[in-house]
């Protein structure tokens, strides 16, 4: 099953920042597929869910660690 986002949803990515587009059911055992665009030039790229975390919100009290 394939979900598609009304507005993309800002991620951390291995590639730098970028906005997920729609993700695909990997199933019981497997990871799901997410489809990203890359923030800077727009590549598409697909990853698993363990390969990405949520960009900073605010909203939802997600921030950054602050290194010393």
């Amino acid at each position: 099953m394939i979900h598609e986002f009304r507005a993309p949803i800002p991620v951390d990515t291995p590639h730098g920042p970028g906005y997920a587009i729609y993700v695909q059911s990997g199933g019981t055992f497997e990871n799901d597929i997410w489809c990203v665009a890359i923030k800077n030039g727009g590549v598409i790229r697909h990853y698993t869910t363990m390969q990405l975390t949520m960009h900073v919100n605010g909203t939802f009290g997600i921030h950054h660690e602050e290194t010393p």
